[in-house]
């Protein structure tokens, strides 16, 4: 699987999100400064930092869950300030830890999930069978989540991220934990995903994961400390490896001058 190019007219377009100067402060420790960040619509963005960069801090604020203390941001064209309940209905999340119900069965968590998303009955009973039979779940569809292999579960969750057909589907370390096949085909669907329109945010601490974004950023202390696509910077920072690079922003290396 090689890293892929986001289409002309895709970047061209009115961006999935917007971020001006966006800041987080609880009193006097500031967790996110001046965040400046332009995404795609149907771009695969990494947001990439070590534990405590200010990672989900910011995701909080972009899905409209944590008010900002300063800047502005627009996540699938709504303000998060004053529409925080229409960016929600327009994203889907998956968090770090498995987010659906380990003593439901698999069926009951779509249909859950559905209803959390709006949708009717029947638009849940037709999305849910075309999801098991796109996953080869029909089998499993009354088995206990809590059953499933971890890999199972992690693909499971994504495409209930994604039952509403949002515009962008924020994914926290999606693949912790899963043996580096399950990983790939995961990545695999992500990229299917964004080939359809819809823009993959994701963190990882997987650095081989982010060489198969089209763009990532590396956050220090609360800040972007690196900006662009993983061969530029490798390049700009004449490193092998994204993991070089990160080592390098981690250490407290001063980035150097774009060539």
């Amino acid at each position: 699987m090689t890293p892929r190019t986001v289409r002309t007219e895709r970047a061209a377009a009115e961006p999935a999100i917007t971020a001006r100067a966006l800041t987080r402060r609880f009193g006097s420790f500031t967790a996110v400064e001046a965040l400046d960040l332009d995404v795609a619509r149907g771009e695969v963005f990494g947001f990439l930092g070590a534990n405590g960069a200010g990672k989900t801090t910011a995701i909080r604020m972009l899905t409209g869950l944590l008010a900002p203390s300063a800047g502005e941001a627009r996540v699938a064209g709504f303000d998060i300030r004053t529409e925080a309940d229409r960016v929600r209905a327009h994203i889907g999340y998956m968090s770090q830890r498995f987010s659906l119900y380990d003593d439901l069965t698999v069926r009951e968590n779509i249909r859950l999930y559905g209803g959390v998303y709006g949708l009717d009955a029947a638009t849940i009973r037709t999305r849910g069978d075309a999801l098991l039979d796109e996953l080869e779940f029909s089998a499993a569809a009354d088995a206990l989540v809590r059953a499933l292999p971890l890999g199972w579960k992690q693909k499971l969750a994504f495409s209930v991220a994604l039952l509403h057909d949002p515009a962008i589907v924020f994914l926290d370390e999606p693949t912790g934990g899963v043996d580096p096949v399950t990983r790939r085909q995961f990545w695999e669907r992500l990229y299917a995903t964004a080939a359809r329109g819809t823009t993959i945010f994701v963190t990882t601490h997987y650095l081989d994961e982010a060489e198969y974004c089209d763009r990532v950023s590396i956050m220090v202390d609360g800040r972007v400390a690196a900006l662009g696509t993983p061969a530029s910077l490798k390049q700009q920072f004449g490193s092998g490896s994204l993991d070089d690079v990160f080592v390098q922003l981690a250490r407290g290396a001063p980035a150097p001058a774009p060539a």
